[in-house]
């Protein structure tokens, strides 16, 4: 996709603001640290709900391939990646504001390794809703509830390839919506969507291929109904305190 019709798909302008480097090492944007500020190590986490939870969404064996072989895997390349560069006890959110200057395989794989954390935390079986304040949020800078839902599709459907659709906070605490190539998220300094991620949608193939095919867009359109909003509540409140 040419710059400037990216540009134009996020909408807002909100790709220009970056957030300062320093905010985005901090709890609310990464898993490896913990509320008090202390790294806690890379681990591969656990699923927080079981491999049928999400049915008939996205179906079991989506879920068993995705989590225990891509992701899997994108963890263990990435502990292998970081291994002997001094980088071993770098928080993720450290190693993102400065991706440019390392490897292709730190950054594909911790990139795969940190969004599918984050992917996985924002799905639940559970019934959930965006709190009143996020709401007034998304009509604020979206016009209205379906106007977010449809740049959000949009972006998702989009993404040519593989990649991930975002909803973002930027420096100015304004929301926004785009996508990310590969295993790029906003949090990396060589991603044109700078800011904190908030809401995550993976888009690559093996994300839904077994059970919705060539179909994306229905993809798209059941993810809706089982997003974790009180994952995003709990990381949209705690950005606005930045």
């Amino acid at each position: 996709m040419e710059r400037r019709q990216f540009l134009s798909t996020v909408g807002l302008g909100a790709v220009a603001v970056a957030l300062p480097a320093e905010l985005l090492a901090t709890p609310v944007f990464d898993f490896s640290i913990n509320e008090n500020g202390d790294f806690t190590g890379h681990s591969f986490p656990d699923l927080p709900y079981a491999f049928d939870a999400l049915e008939p969404n996205i179906d079991k064996m989506t879920m068993e391939i995705h989590y225990d072989r891509h992701h899997r895997g994108y963890y263990n390349k990435f502990i292998a990646a970081v291994e002997g560069t001094g980088h071993e006890s770098t928080p993720l959110s450290k190693l993102f504001a400065k991706v440019s200057k390392l490897s292709s395989g730190i950054r594909n794989n911790g990139g795969g390794y940190y969004n599918h954390t984050l992917f996985w935390n924002n799905m639940t079986p559970d019934k959930t809703e965006p709190t009143t304040k996020l709401k007034k949020a998304i009509d604020d800078n979206f016009g209205s509830w379906e106007k977010f839902q449809e740049q959000f599709n949009n972006a998702a459907a989009r993404r040519f390839g593989s990649g991930w659709a975002w909803l973002v906070m930027d420096a100015k605490k304004k929301l926004f919506v785009g996508s990310t190539a590969n295993q790029d998220n906003p949090l990396m300094d060589v991603s044109d969507l700078r800011g904190i991620p908030l809401l995550a949608l993976d888009v690559w193939e093996h994300a839904y291929y077994l059970k919705y095919q060539n179909k994306r867009p229905d993809y798209i359109s059941a993810f809706w109904n089982v997003i974790n909003w009180d994952e995003v509540n709990r990381r949209f409140q705690k950005a606005l305190k930045l």
